[in-house]
């Protein structure tokens, strides 16, 4: 099951695209992906949603839209070309590094893979490429508007039937497609590979599946779709690339986040109003992984490597995040109480173990003593006043005043 949202976003050209964002239920996507339809198709032909919603089940996000001029997207078809396809990718890139993540993969079918292989450069988090049924050069689809051809050179554009629709071609689109150094951009295109093509496609030939691999650097992968046609029109054609797609795609993307532990339940000795309870997972090398209870929240604390499996922070990481946490805050709000143009607040800490001779600070001058150094950063435009007050305030915050008075611990058993 997937989550489809409609958004829209601005083109490569300026116009606004149509697009829709497929969600995975359940827990945040491992990676986000974008989808190029063929040429003249638009972002909910049968291969596009059906891939798209496959990968979603693999907990890949992805977005498809309608390139510039098609669809429901705006802008003029007649003014559009290869380039601008490939600009409307690196836009749609931008989308989503800016209010997701940056895509990791992409994938194209037809001529938008011949697309995605041309963007690739210019969307740098990428690290793999998938393209179903490509011309191994955009220029192949000439071959479409041969019939129009002698007309589009001589008057400059012509109207042309694709897929049942007619569409305004311009001498401009025939000179782009014409101008283009894919070649180049395969043998350069530094992600995985995989190209999927049909040996029975009638509308892409074969030949262009072994051009594109065999200029292509390792890794790349090549899977037969046996059986089907360009459009991947029957469900099984669509289905089984989709499948296989997000299996070979899951080896480049980051591993899906575990499962959450639940969150255990109290016993009944302890009281429900305690502040914080820590429950033993059972799980985690060497079984040292905690279940942190605090209130509604809940959080996971661990050994790092070979101790533990590293699976949260370890005691002296949470100690150190509760006083980072008590200082930025005590800071932000002794400010804004005092009207000072404070921006922003960043602390950092680290915890050492020194001997107490080394210590100019401590009381102690035999044995060990526990360190912690604190680095506060204080971001706008505040005086040299204003900022040594802050320092003297970092110290005011409770958990500090915890640390460093005389601190009783109870123990009983429960």
């Amino acid at each position: 099951m997937s989550t489809s949202l409609k958004v829209t976003f601005t083109g490569g050209g300026g116009a606004a695209l149509a697009a829709r964002l497929e969600l995975p239920d359940g827990t945040g996507p491992r990676a986000y992906a974008i989808f190029a339809h063929c040429f003249t198709c638009g972002k909910d032909a049968v291969a596009a949603s059906r891939i798209a919603r496959a990968l979603t089940d693999h907990g890949i996000a992805v977005l498809r839209f309608d390139f510039t001029g098609l669809g429901q997207s705006g802008g003029d078809f007649g003014n559009t070309g290869f380039s601008s396809n490939v600009d409307d990718l690196v836009a749609a890139a931008d989308y989503l590094r800016t209010e997701h993540a940056a895509p990791r993969l992409l994938v194209g079918h037809s001529l938008g893979g011949a697309a995605v292989l041309a963007a690739r450069h210019r969307i740098p988090e990428t690290r793999a490429v998938a393209v179903i049924g490509a011309p191994a050069d955009p220029s192949h689809i000439a071959h479409l508007l041969r019939d129009a051809r002698d007309t589009i050179e001589r008057e400059g554009e012509a109207t042309v039937s694709l897929g049942g629709r007619d569409f305004c071609v311009r001498r401009s689109f025939l000179a782009d497609i014409a101008d283009q150094p894919q070649a180049e951009r395969i043998r350069e295109l530094k992600a995985a590979l995989l190209v999927m093509h049909a040996p029975q496609d009638e509308t892409v030939g074969i030949d262009n599946a072994r051009r594109i691999f065999d200029t292509a650097r390792h890794p790349k992968s090549f899977v037969a779709l046996d059986g089907a046609d360009h459009l991947l029109s029957r469900r099984p054609d669509a289905e089984y690339a989709a499948a296989v797609l997000a299996a070979w795609a899951g080896r480049y993307l980051p591993e899906p986040a575990p499962e959450p532990t639940p969150a255990p339940t109290l016993p009944a000795e302890v009281s429900a109003d305690t502040a914080v309870t820590v429950t033993e997972t059972g799980t985690g090398i060497g079984g040292l992984q905690q279940l942190i209870t605090a209130g509604r929240h809940h959080l996971v604390a661990d050994e790092p490597v070979p101790t533990g499996g590293d699976t949260g922070p370890n005691p002296y990481d949470l100690l150190l995040a509760a006083l980072g946490a008590c200082t930025s805050m005590t800071l932000r709000m002794y400010a804004t109480r005092k009207n000072l143009p404070l921006e922003k607040v960043t602390v950092s800490l680290r915890h050492d173990r020194i001997h107490a001779r080394d210590c100019e600070e401590c009381e102690s001058a035999d044995g060990f003593v526990d360190r912690i150094d604190r680095t506060i950063r204080l971001d706008g435009p505040l005086t040299d006043e204003q900022r040594t007050r802050l320092l003297e305030i970092a110290d005011k915050c409770p958990v500090h005043r915890t640390l460093t008075s005389e601190t009783v611990i109870r123990t009983v058993l429960a």
